[in-house]
């Protein structure tokens, strides 16, 4: 049995986070997934894992609960496992936006007809009505669409935020494999919080719940010291659906802000110990009560000063 310790520090490898990856492939061999609604966000949280920049065959799409997630190109198997669940969830809004299955099928051909290059939401709209799948521009109904096309597996949105055409060539793969790529990323884990990162309805998880060894079947690992300033909406916390172990929860408000949102946070060896902010070039980090010491940071200050071209300064609240 591990101590909460150990249970840390082995998700804080399996993250990347106390043994930098070499580059993007690598570190999405390991974890998965970034998640990428925010470009800015999606970039820290490769920075604190050793990445500096997001090149190589990456595509961000929709995945995971429906939210945009940046994937390896091989890891495009997760859009045909995914995207009909986040289609049937979606579907009542659409009618109400007036997207209809018929008409929503009808846009397939047409968003492959009009997509010759990567395009704004703008002018791919302006495209789509000029052949006859006409959009309010100022309605949610473009945004549903394009979410319904990307869970189709037809389309694509680049760290641009532009549009571009998507073909998936990988072999199909089932829940069973997205578990295992889970637990390498995040464990150790339990099946409810694979539900809780996946998306995935419980139903479908039955034979998991059955089989599941909650402990990380991977070799013991120690605390090292690592300490990391992660940015919001990185997959740290987003992994689980508890997050007492590394959260404490009198502090949970501080970093649980709601939406989904996470402020940006201080970890130390796999705990959350602080809050921080950047205002231009000054990092102010504000550490929880009850820690007596400030953690570190200064090595991880310097470094995001080093990523963001800044003269890094950092100060306390």
């Amino acid at each position: 049995m591990n101590s909460p310790q150990q249970t840390l520090a082995q998700r804080m490898r399996a993250q990347r986070l106390s043994h930098p990856a070499s580059d993007a492939t690598d570190l999405l061999t390991s974890i998965f997934a970034l998640q990428a609604q925010d470009v800015p966000a999606a970039r820290l949280a490769a920075r604190a894992r050793g990445v500096r920049s997001l090149d190589g065959p990456l595509v961000r799409t929709w995945a995971m609960r429906g939210t945009l997630h940046l994937l390896h190109e091989d890891d495009l198997w997760v859009v045909n496992l995914l995207g009909p669940i986040s289609i049937a969830a979606g579907r009542r809004r659409r009618e109400q936006l007036g997207l209809t299955d018929e008409l929503c099928e009808r846009a397939l051909p047409a968003l492959r007809e009009v997509l010759t290059e990567p395009l704004a939401r703008a002018e791919l709209v302006r495209r789509l009505a000029d052949v006859g799948i006409a959009l309010d521009p100022k309605s949610q109904a473009p945004a549903h669409l394009l979410a319904f096309a990307a869970n189709s597996g037809a389309l694509c949105r680049g760290l641009d935020d532009t549009y571009r055409l998507l073909r998936i060539e990988c072999e199909p793969r089932g829940v069973d494999e997205l578990w295992r790529r889970y637990r390498r990323a995040y464990g150790p884990a339990t099946p409810d919080d694979f539900a809780a990162w996946s998306g995935l309805p419980k139903r479908m998880l039955k034979e998991l719940e059955a089989a599941a060894d909650p402990a990380d079947p991977t070799d013991p690992a120690h605390p090292t010291g690592t300490v990391r300033m992660l940015g919001h909406f990185d997959p740290y916390l987003l992994g689980y659906r508890d997050r007492s172990l590394a959260l404490d929860p009198e502090h949970a408000p501080l970093v649980q802000t709601g939406g989904g949102f996470l402020t940006p946070h201080v970890v130390v060896d796999g705990r959350v110990v602080a809050v921080w902010r950047r205002d231009g070039a000054v990092f102010t980090v504000r550490p929880f009560s009850g820690h007596p010491d400030r953690p570190d940071v200064t090595d991880e200050v310097a470094d995001l000063g080093r990523f963001l071209d800044l003269d890094a300064r950092l100060t306390w609240a």
